[in-house]
């Protein structure tokens, strides 16, 4: 009878706090309108944003030879769909000018003689500079001019008509046909908009629990709430599963914007994806918490928190490949939860992996939700 008056105790304390929780959240409009309509935008708007595929690089093309074949040529560099032909300089350094006016990207140079030569001796060298301020446009612009040259040289009758003239067995050429799995037309937004979706609830529940506790001690609520008979594992679960549901409401309504605005549904099943929110976000309100319980302001409490997310987008994968970082920066993403969240949406999401292909994602959440909510708990201190 004692054990089935302490467990109705128990209940009816965290029922207060939870009570209490939601009461907070959606007494202060801000917050709320911080937690739901604030990543539904950013979210719409974001990946049109975020679009690391190179278009309309601008082209200053000095053309000495002024011949059907240089007016080939630059009709093909135009037609490409990735260029733009800005200028036609008389000289290298009126095209130069162009680059630095920052109106230029790229600084295309035909030689003098440039139809003779092909026509002569099948061959001919173009002139390409390139603006290297811009180290991620300037190399895909490079490479894509240099694939269309590729192509305008294959395409030329003159290099064959050289070799049958002298007798030489025409060059024999290795096509190589590359096919792109999951998103065959490698558009970006299918690999942008679940990463984002990722960081906009980890940036949500992250910052919301890191100011959760701190607002009470800077409010003085708090010396209330430890002067009660309430345990420090209570206190923290009842922290926790507010921003959970909500946070599970902003993962749904997000799934939601990603497949009518951008045409996105989940190859993979739903229970799964929603099963690794879930737990990732125990493990994420959990380090929220654990920063709001070491902080004594706000402010601490958000640029401790800000130190951090910093950290998880850069070293998460979603900008840049985890296998591209140095051996010590990919040990390092993988004591991120960010990390593992991350890489089990795309999964999901694109290829329609189950539990038994990312089984090893989920453990990996599990050891973070356990730990960082445990250390939360120990480090929470009741003191009157």
């Amino acid at each position: 009878r004692i054990e089935k008056i302490q467990s109705k105790a128990v209940v009816r304390v965290l029922l207060f706090i939870l009570q209490k929780e939601f009461r907070q959240i959606f007494r202060d409009r801000i917050i709320l309108a911080m937690m739901t309509a604030v990543p539904i935008v950013q979210l719409i708007i974001l990946p049109l944003a975020a679009n690391f595929d190179v278009k309309n690089i601008n082209v200053t093309c000095v053309d000495y030879d002024h011949s059907s074949y240089s007016a080939k040529f630059l009709q093909k560099l135009s037609s490409s769909g990735y260029f733009r032909i800005v200028s036609a300089p008389v000289s290298h350094r009126d095209a130069l000018e162009w680059v630095e006016r920052g109106r230029a990207d790229l600084i295309v140079e035909i030689p003098s003689g440039f139809e003779r030569n092909l026509v002569r001796d099948g061959a001919e060298t173009v002139s390409v500079s390139v603006d290297a301020i811009n180290g991620t446009k300037s190399a895909l612009g490079a490479g894509y001019l240099v694939l269309v040259i590729g192509d305008f040289n294959r395409n030329l009758d003159v290099n064959v008509m050289s070799q049958t003239l002298s007798g030489a067995t025409p060059a024999r050429f290795i096509e190589v046909t590359s096919v792109n799995w999951f998103n065959p037309l490698a558009e970006y937004k299918y690999y942008m908009v679940p990463g984002i979706l990722v960081l906009l609830l980890t940036l949500i529940g992250g910052f919301m629990t890191a100011l959760n506790i701190v607002r009470e001690k800077e409010v003085g609520t708090i010396e209330q709430i430890n002067v009660t008979p309430m345990r420090k594992w209570q206190f923290i679960l009842g922290k926790l599963i507010p921003f959970w549901i909500v946070g599970m409401i902003v993962f749904t309504v997000g799934l939601t914007v990603m497949y009518v605005v951008y045409g996105i549904f989940p190859q993979g099943s739903l229970a799964v994806l929603y099963l690794f929110a879930a737990v990732y976000l125990i493990a994420l309100l959990g380090f929220g918490l654990l920063i709001s319980t070491f902080s004594n302001t706000q402010l601490q409490a958000m640029f401790v928190a800000f130190f951090f997310m910093m950290i998880f987008m850069l070293m998460s994968g979603f900008f840049t490949s985890i296998d591209s970082m140095p051996d010590w920066a990919r040990h390092m993403s993988k004591l991120t939860p960010v990390t593992h969240f991350i890489h089990v949406v795309r999964l999901i999401v694109l290829k329609g992996s189950g539990l038994g292909d990312v089984y090893r994602e989920f453990l990996y959440l599990i050891a973070f939700a356990v730990v960082l909510n445990g250390l939360a708990i120990i480090n929470y201190r009741k003191t009157a």
